[in-house]
């Protein structure tokens, strides 16, 4: 099961991040699938940084930055993979 989590608002392809507002909470270590119109991405998280210091867990309304393994893009939806 998949639960919407959030959505991606910009990358930085030099070093690999994604900027994402969260609309539902995300740990260090969760699942995430990334879907967008031509993305189709699933990793581990693992690290989430908040203005630019390290933090284990993104809550509700913030805009975060987690480290991508591959391209995204603007708008992508962000889902939690629910074991």
């Amino acid at each position: 099961m998949e639960v919407l989590v959030g959505r991606i608002t910009h990358f930085y392809k030099n070093i690999g991040v994604a900027a994402m507002e969260v609309k539902e909470s995300l740990a260090v270590g969760d699942t995430i699938h990334i879907k967008g119109h031509t993305t189709d991405l699933e990793q581990k998280i693992e690290s989430i940084e908040l203005e630019h210091q390290k933090i284990p867990k993104a809550d509700r309304g913030q805009v975060v930055g987690i480290r991508v393994k591959d391209h995204v893009r603007e708008n992508d939806l962000v889902y939690r993979i629910e074991p």
